[in-house]
């Protein structure tokens, strides 16, 4: 609702506006109205854009009316605040609503480059002229045009004839301001608050200047000299602009003597305009006038000079403009930005557009009040505060300080320094100044002066600098043992602003420059380098850090960790923060000052350490949580100490430290406790052997139950393994490994421990007899052609217990299982070691990782290698079995009896057919192949053992040779089953011992007998066998031969008796 009001207010004054103005122009107040281009009546001008200020002037002076200027006019006062007459206090309305825009920011504008002169030096940053834009009190226009003002150039000669009176030479001399070259001694000016008005070094010398005139009139000194006429204007420019510095700057001859001279002198060391000067004089005479009894350094000098010195006194409106600014900002920085009072406030209250005095008056009102409030004790009206206030009074008093070097020779002092000295203690009452800031003030303006002049490379310097040894040497050792103790302690100090600290260091290391360069001091000192100096601020900074962390500790109520574990947490942050806060400051000094922090922490913590380990024998909660704490903070160290020191001196460094041996200490400790854990795997390995029966879990899962158990107790200890935070090194990986490994090897072993050996299998050879029904013939028989086993062990290998086909097949999956598993069980080991974070090598350490003993491939060898023997011993157990034990009646006793045409090896495919199906029902498909061929290893060796050791009652003829060849091609097509089965090539290999056999059945007995021969030795003159047979197996072939040529032979021969059938 308010809005709508105000909005609906806005519009009638705007109405009533362009009716007024419309009334003013179409009557007969003013002569003539120009049209704008392009205009031709009233109708077509923008009433709304024509300013009504300039308008009533034109009505006052009865002159002609330009609508454009008019128009230029009001564009160019838009941003000024529109002024209301309706009170004694100033009010002016804003663009912008404050409730939505906030307060006005109170930093200054980051500044312009426009060309200023260069300042003697910088107490703060400068903030250009442009920033005044910002301000709440001028337009936009009176700053453009205060900015163009000032932005002077060089005179020459050619610029004389545009002076035409005194007043102009207020302009040369303000552009006579300091020349000094800018130099490196910023780093000396102390960091004060910028202001926020913008006001500039030259504002400063001048309201200094101001100041002092007041001091001295306060003595009766001031008089106000008389202006001269004009003469040669040409000869006096040029006495100012050709003064060199061979000259001497002003001769006592030339002006007054006492306290007049005294300040004209100083008028000159300041670069004050005589005509500034005069004026400030006199303004500041009428404003004592009528004021019975009051000093004149009491008065409110800004504004008194306001009410005293009016636009008539200023050759152009931009100098008055810009004098005014300096008074109103000068009030506004020392009244209420940097009042020496800060309890209460005062705000202005409304206003309307008043007329100069009216405003002054409502100024008055406003500025005495916050002067003249009492502080340190004076009374109401003793001293008026509006310079005193800090950093105001500083900036101030250092302006004034500055004139006690000659303008010509930057590195001299003036001869009258000590008058002026004394001269400026009347302004202590003025600026709140008291003697330690006087002699601390001075001395920076000294030393800086001094850093100046040294670096310009003036061979004239020092004089300043000799005079004040004694001013110098008081404020800098105390500044040198401030800093020191600052310095001391700089986690503290400095823990939120590392800039400061960079400006204490560099106060510290100049001081004690300083200091050391005077001869007395320096017999009294140690020449200390800076590295010493900035070694022994680390060393006392980080031992107050460090007892400050142990406090905190102490103070913490933490369950879950042992105090040593959280001071190192809390030294670590420390270092981190060492490490990226202050060490870029200090190793500008010292390179190794991270190295000397770093150094100094892994001392502090490892005395706190040391009896803790020394106490340690098993793996506690204390002990994993100290531990990685500890460790990962001497790493931290390490590779803080190895970024500053590079590889070079990095082990020299190193040996200065008293390791901590964490590793050491924590893989003992871990080895102790895997040799526990191994041997409890070893007790549940053998339990669960115990209790496996050897049944399959699920039809998808065809293994034992005990592998689970196994796999399960194995993992459990990895995990616990792993969880151990402490540090570990490869040796006790190396020995989980090692643990694991045996274990399973214990396992494997234990699985076949029980299984007999296929030979048993295997009814034993009968003796070669030969095929006749003969009387029987006493033979002696070569022993390595007869059975060697004794009857009590062919008894044995009858009765001993033979698992059944469905056990060995299950005993075979969880082999299995445990081998691919053991696979997935190292990979995930090494995946996790890898995972946690690698230990830093600066140290050389005693196991080289890149050994056999350290690769990640072949951890398990041991396991694999037993798993693959039992699971090749169990196949060929099973082959076995299935031929000569669960078929030895219809292969091994019954194949080719009586004769070969009788008994083919049809018969046997059938049953044969049942035990493969058995097996691969069961067997899982990665060992199906393995345990066929193993069946079909075993069914060749039955087929041989029936053709070359079948007993008396087989004989084989020439002639069975074909039927012998088609039989082995159906066993050879049997285990291919259409491509089903084996791969064709891996048959092919094993049936081709068989075919050899069954080529030799299909020789004569006359031609075996031959080959025989020669192979035996009978006739050896002609070489070795012919068909490629050795002696056993030619004999077996003729003992199973029917013809009495072949008996003959054997008879007389190898004296082998006759079969008994």
């Amino acid at each position: 609702m308010e809005e709508e009001n105000a909005l609906e207010l806005l519009q009638r004054y705007r109405r009533d506006r362009r009716v007024l103005l419309d009334y003013m122009l179409s009557g007969s107040l003013i002569k003539k109205v120009v049209m704008p281009p392009g205009a031709v009546t009233l109708d077509d001008v923008d009433l709304d854009q024509v300013s009504v200020d300039y308008v009533l002037n034109c009505v006052k002076k009865g002159g002609m009316l330009e609508l454009s200027e008019a128009i230029r006019d009001y564009h160019d006062n838009t941003g000024l605040p529109h002024m209301n007459n309706t009170g004694s206090v100033d009010e002016f309305f804003l663009v912008t609503k404050p409730e939505t825009s906030g307060s006005p920011p109170k930093r200054a504008p980051p500044p312009v480059h426009i060309s200023a002169p260069n300042p003697v030096f910088a107490p703060s940053p400068v903030v250009s002229l442009a920033s005044v834009a910002k301000s709440e009190s001028f337009n936009s226009t009176e700053v453009q045009e205060l900015t163009e003002s000032t932005e002077v150039r060089e005179l020459t000669v050619d610029d004389i004839e545009d002076f035409e009176d005194e007043d102009d030479l207020e302009v040369v001399d303000s552009v006579r301001l300091s020349r000094r070259n800018p130099s490196d001694a910023a780093d000396l000016v102390p960091k004060l608050p910028s202001f926020s008005t913008g006001i500039t070094d030259d504002d400063l010398r001048e309201t200094a200047y101001e100041v002092l005139l007041a001091c001295a009139g306060a003595s009766g000194g001031l008089i106000v000299p008389s202006k001269e006429k004009k003469k040669d204007k040409r000869s006096k420019l040029m006495r100012k602009l050709g003064r060199s510095k061979t000259d001497n700057a002003v001769t006592h001859s030339q002006h007054s003597t006492g306290l007049v001279g005294l300040l004209e002198n100083m008028r000159a060391q300041m670069e004050i305009s005589e005509a500034m000067d005069i004026r400030t004089r006199q303004g500041l005479l009428n404003a004592l006038a009528g004021k019975v009894g009051k000093r004149m350094d009491t008065l409110l000098v800004p504004l008194e000079l306001l009410c005293c010195i009016s636009r008539t006194e200023f050759s152009d409106k931009k100098a008055y403009i810009r004098w005014q600014k300096r008074q109103l900002f000068m009030l506004e920085e020392g009244l209420i930005n940097h009042a020496v009072i800060e309890e209460s406030e005062f705000r202005p209250s409304s206003a309307g557009e008043v007329q100069r005095t009216e405003c002054l008056r409502s100024l008055r009102e406003i500025a005495i009040p916050l002067a003249e409030r009492p502080a340190r004790g004076d009374l109401t009206g003793e001293v008026c505060h509006w310079a005193d206030g800090y950093h105001l009074n500083v900036r101030l008093y250092e302006k004034l300080l500055l004139s006690v070097f000659d303008i010509l020779d930057e590195g001299k002092l003036t001869e009258e320094v000590e008058e002026i000295l004394e001269l400026l203690k009347s302004t202590w009452r003025v600026l709140g100044i008291t003697e330690t800031i006087h002699y601390t003030s001075y001395a920076s303006v000294l030393i800086r002066q001094y850093v100046i002049t040294q670096e310009q490379g003036d061979p004239k310097t020092c004089h300043c600098a000799a005079e004040e040894n004694t001013i110098k040497r008081t404020t800098w050792t105390t500044r040198e043992k401030w800093a020191d103790k600052q310095l001391g302690d700089y986690h503290l100090n400095f823990a939120e602003d590392s800039l400061v600290m960079e400006d204490v260091v560099l106060v510290a290391m100049i001081t004690r420059r300083l200091l050391l360069e005077e001869s007395e001091m320096a017999m009294q000192r140690t020449s200390v380098m800076d590295q010493d100096q900035i070694e022994s601020f680390i060393t006392s900074s980080i031992k107050n850090a460090f007892t400050r962390t142990l406090l905190v500790v102490d103070k913490l109520d933490e369950m879950d960790e042992h105090p040593l574990a959280l001071l190192a947490e809390e030294i670590k942050k420390l270092l981190k923060k060492e490490s990226t806060i202050f060490t870029p400051i200090l190793s500008q000094r010292n390179p190794q000052a991270i190295v000397v922090s770093a150094s100094l922490v892994h001392k502090l913590y490892g005395n706190k350490l040391k009896p803790f380990l020394d106490g340690t024998e098993h793996l506690t909660e204390d002990v994993v949580s100290v531990f990685p704490a500890a460790d990962s903070l001497e790493q931290y160290i390490m590779a803080l100490i190895t970024s500053a020191c590079g590889e070079g001196n990095i082990e020299v460094k190193f040996r200065k430290l008293t390791l901590y041996q964490i590793e050491s200490i924590s893989g003992t400790l871990v080895m102790r406790w895997v040799n526990s854990q191994l041997g409890r795997i070893l007790g549940w390995v053998e339990r669960a052997i115990q209790q496996e029966r050897w049944e399959p879990i699920s039809p998808q899962q065809r293994h034992g139950s005990s592998i689970v158990e196994v796999y399960r107790i194995v993992e459990e200890t990895v995990d616990q393994f792993f969880s151990l935070k402490v540090p570990m090194s490869s040796k006790e990986l190396n020995g989980m490994f090692r643990g694991v490994d045996n274990a399973f090897q214990v396992y494997a072993n234990h699985v076949i421990d029980k299984l007999a050996a296929k030979e048993d299998l295997i009814p034993p050879v009968p003796i070669l007899t030969r095929y006749r029904k003969e009387a029987g013939i006493k033979a002696f028989v070569k022993k390595e052609l007869f059975d060697s086993r004794m009857p009590e062990e062919i008894i044995k290998s009858k009765e001993m217990n033979v698992p059944a086909t469905a056990t060995l097949c299950v005993q075979l999956n969880t082999l299995y299982y445990a081998i691919s598993q053991l696979n997935k069980l190292e990979d995930s080991i090494w995946e996790r070691w890898n995972r946690r974070k690698p230990r830093e090598q600066f140290i050389k350490k005693s196991i080289d990782e890149n050994s056999a003993s350290f690769k990640q491939k072949g951890t398990f060898d041991g396991s694999r290698k037993d798993i693959n023997a039992a699971i090749d011993r169990i196949c060929e157990f099973t082959g076995t079995k299935i031929i000569f034990y669960d078929l030895k009646e219809p292969f091994i006793e019954n194949l080719y009896k009586p004769a070969v045409p009788q008994s083919r090896l049809d018969a046997i495919i059938e049953p044969l057919d049942i035990e493969l199906n058995e097996l691969c029902g069961i067997i899982v498909e990665p060992l199906r192949d393995r345990i066929v061929t193993s069946l079909l290893h075993a069914s060749l060796d039955g087929f041989l053992r029936v053709i070359l050791d079948g007993g008396p009652s087989r004989y084989f003829s020439p002639g069975d040779a074909k039927i012998l060849e088609d039989d082995i091609e159906v066993l050879k097509e049997f285990f291919i089953s259409g491509g089903d089965g084996l791969p064709r090539g891996v048959v092919e290999n094993h049936v081709a011992r068989a075919r050899h056999v069954i080529k030799l059945h299909s020789y004569e007995s006359r031609e075996l007998i031959e080959d025989l021969k020669s192979v035996s030795g009978v006739e050896r003159q002609r070489g070795g066998s012919r068909l490629g047979a050795d002696t056993p197996t030619l004999l077996r072939i003729l003992c199973h031969r029917g013809d009495s040529e072949a008996s003959q032979f054997l008879k007389k021969q190898f004296k082998i008796p006759k079969s008994s059938a």
